[in-house]
């Protein structure tokens, strides 16, 4: 084990990296089971969580996707927040 834990984690409460790595997976996670990786030309995924206030930001462009590059933006903003939810609850 570590010596590097933090308080946070002697509460069972997950740090802030943690929180931020989850949801950014999840976006990922969307993004590429909706999109082959050659598709996708640029994928910016920034996550926030500070104070309790979790900010995702998703920026995809994928010029030739058959489905709406917006659309699956959003919706890996919103797996991104509930896997954060869901952590959280935990």
């Amino acid at each position: 084990m570590s010596d590097d834990v933090s308080e946070a984690s002697d509460t069972d409460t997950p740090s802030d990296e943690t929180v931020v790595e989850t949801a950014a997976a999840a976006a990922e996670k969307v993004v590429f089971s909706r999109l082959d990786q050659s598709t996708v030309a640029d994928l910016d995924v920034t996550v926030t969580f500070e104070d309790q206030v979790l900010e995702v930001d998703v920026y995809l462009n994928a010029p030739d996707a058959r489905a709406d590059p917006e659309t699956i933006a959003d919706d890996a903003a919103l797996a991104a927040r509930s896997a954060v939810d869901d952590l959280l609850e935990d």
